[in-house]
Formats: structure tokens, sequence, C-alpha cells
């Protein structure tokens, strides 16, 4: 999927969220923003994105709602870390749904080395009581 591809994809979903009134935020470390920014680039979008979290540092994810013992037990990069950004957002925004986005796509984190594993990326999807994960290896030259 090129670039291109990528963004009409996003379009279309964001005017079925407009469509249907489902609000949606995101809370990003790896991808910084990145979803965010697709999301926003649909006219309308301020109907349903009410804003969201790029949250890098540990210590960010945790001022934003990511209980500070999710990642002590599980780390940064983890399916665990991954719901608790997703259900933090969705609860901080009032949203329908929120995206929680942690991994490492080409570098090893210094500070956290034996869990920064490069192209491993967790994604959460948290609707009403409901979150639902899924892991992804990217191939090495992402």
């Amino acid at each position: 999927m090129n670039e291109e591809e990528l963004r009409e994809g996003y379009r279309l979903a964001v005017k079925e969220l407009i469509r249907y009134g489902f609000r949606i935020t995101t809370m990003e470390s790896c991808t910084s923003g990145y979803i965010a920014s697709l999301i926003t680039d649909t006219e309308g979008a301020s109907e349903i994105f009410k804003g969201a979290f790029v949250t890098y540092s540990n210590e960010a994810k945790i001022l934003c709602g990511v209980p500070e013992k999710i990642i002590r037990e599980y780390s940064v990069y983890s399916e665990e870390t991954a719901k608790a950004m997703a259900d933090a957002c969705r609860n901080a925004f009032s949203a329908d749904i929120g995206i929680g986005i942690t991994g490492t796509f080409g570098n090893q984190d210094p500070c956290n080395t034996e869990a920064s594993v490069p192209g491993q990326v967790w994604f959460a999807v948290s609707f009403k009581d409901r979150t639902e994960t899924c892991f992804k290896e990217l191939p090495e030259e992402h």
C-alpha cells in the first residue's frame, strides 16, 4: 500500500465516523502523531476528533492516564500498555473509540533494551467496554 492509498483509506474511515457520529482519539508513541494527522486530513474531522496524545516517553504516558504499574510490570512495549493507552485516551476525551500504539520501528531504546525489539509494534482499539489488540512485526526497512 502506498501513501496515497493509505490516506484514502483514512479519508473513507473518517467519513464513516462522521456519518455515524463516533468520536475517536489516539495515544501514539512510536507513530508520533501520524495516525492523528491522517485522521485530521479529512474535511469535517473536527466533528469526531477532539484531540490526541503523543506520548513518546513513559512519563508522558503516565501523565495521560496509563498506570505506571502496567509499564513497570509489562514494559512500555507490550500488549497491556497498548490497551491502557487506548483506554486512557478514550476516557480522557470521552470518545467512543480510542487507539493506542506502542513499539519501536527501527531503533532499540537504550533505556529499555530487553523489551525494545526493532520492528515490533502493538496496536489497541478501545470501543465501549471492549479493547482489541494486534501485534505486528514490521520488516527491517521500516
